[in-house]
């Protein structure tokens, strides 16, 4: 997600456009990571020990998302507290393992920590700000997931799809900046555990959100974020020490997880066996669960969108089953998420929505990871359901997150998707 600004309303509107049913596709690779029971005194134990993609889902349990706080950036330049967050602490990720979640995504910008070509040295601070993050998921118990987010994703900094696309000079200079800051991201946690998953880029797209010049190009986006991704991986191996099999994720095109099943998206070739995961992003409608232009969802709303119900939201996951995970090639949703409502009839469809969301994610064994932003008023970027300074809840966050948990990790056999459909507000 991004922060307040002209930039942001652009994203929330016109991604209501690109997340529709997907369409089919073929691909090959594979699985293994996640971390397992909280262990806050021996975190060395906090290990991904995968055998394949419904493992790797069962540990990855259910995920959070660092929000707009690494990710922050103003005027190019990336700063945890840019976008009005606190510096958050060890006390955080302590309460986030207290609350069932297993996963957090640490969303990382790095505009205006780079040095020049050819080099693009990372400012030493930044990237130990970084670690240290990473090491109060690791104290906690928690898996941890890591990227480059915000350096670009809509072409305007240097990960410039659209120009990479039509330029190779443009591309090999985007290619050879990306493999000089893997190299360096990944040599600085070569010696961590299993618990941390690479995630090479966030939603890259040329600005269109899927709608852009992508669309009449011949696959020339397409083809180019597939050698990114390859980059990613090969330049990872190439570090060797447990990166040499760490589990590393690929985006599709925007995230968008119609473009992971089209044939556009190739998962990259790799040296470790098993160990790639597609990361996509699921929002939709988006005029519901962000925007906040509809105030209820699903099958017994009046006031819904047109789209993106229950039934959409299946044949998409479904897509995604059976293009991967019914191959061994597990998937997480690296964000998902709804904003909170200003009455406490819509506070009911959100907590439906979402838990309908994350139930489902488990029968179809993909691991949901929620977007806090860190705000918790109403309305349009109010998705925060933790304090950043003490890991309290802000107002019904714990009756939310209670209820994602229970989605993702109870094995009741009376609680089905049938039943939390069943139970749906009227």
């Amino acid at each position: 997600m991004t922060f307040k600004s002209s930039i942001s309303r652009i994203k929330l509107t016109l991604m209501s456009l690109f997340i529709t049913a997907a369409a089919i596709h073929s691909c090959s690779s594979g699985s293994r990571k996640a971390s397992g029971a909280i262990d806050e005194t021996t975190p060395q134990d906090t290990v991904l020990t995968v055998k394949g993609a419904v493992e790797m889902a069962q540990q990855l349990g259910m995920g959070w998302n660092l929000g707009n706080q690494m990710d922050a950036q103003k005027d190019g330049v990336a700063s945890e507290t840019a976008w009005g967050n606190p510096v958050v602490t060890q006390a955080l990720f302590d309460k986030l393992a207290n609350a069932g979640i297993k996963t957090v995504r640490i969303p990382v910008t790095w505009l205006g920590h780079i040095g020049d070509a050819p080099g693009y040295t990372i400012n030493k601070a930044w990237l130990d700000r970084v670690e240290q993050l990473v090491g109060y998921a690791e104290k906690a118990g928690l898996n941890a997931i890591i990227n480059i987010h915000h350096d670009g994703a809509d072409s305007r900094h240097w990960l410039d799809i659209k120009g990479a696309a039509e330029n190779p000079e443009i591309n090999a200079a985007v290619t050879a900046q990306i493999k000089a800051m893997w190299a360096q991201i990944a040599s600085r946690f070569k010696d961590k555990g299993q618990f941390l998953i690479f995630e090479s880029f966030n939603e890259i797209h040329d600005g269109g959100w899927g709608w852009g010049a992508n669309r009449t190009d011949g696959g020339k986006q397409y083809r180019t974020l597939n050698e990114w991704n390859q980059a990613f991986v090969d330049t990872v191996r190439a570090t060797g020490g447990n990166n040499a099999d760490r589990y590393l994720a690929v985006p599709s095109y925007c995230t968008n997880p119609d473009n992971a099943v089209d044939g556009s998206f190739k998962l990259p070739q790799d040296s470790a066996d098993n160990r790639l995961i597609v990361a996509v992003h699921y929002y939709a409608p988006v005029d519901y669960s962000l925007n906040d232009k509809f105030k209820e969802w699903g099958h017994t709303g009046t006031d819904v969108d047109t789209w993106g119900d229950e039934t959409s939201l299946l044949e998409t996951f479904g897509k995604l089953k059976s293009m991967y995970v019914d191959k061994g090639i597990p998937v997480y949703i690296g964000e998902m998420g709804c904003v909170r409502r200003d009455n406490e009839r819509a506070e009911k469809f959100r907590r439906y929505y979402l838990e309908y969301v994350c139930k489902a994610a488990r029968d179809h064994n993909l691991a949901p990871i929620y977007w806090d932003n860190g705000y918790g008023g109403t309305g349009r970027e109010q998705s925060g359901l933790f304090d950043r300074t003490t890991g309290e809840y802000l107002n019904n966050g714990g009756d939310i997150m209670s209820t994602m948990v229970k989605a993702v990790t109870t094995d009741d056999p009376d609680y089905t998707l049938q039943s939390v459909y069943d139970n749906a507000p009227i």
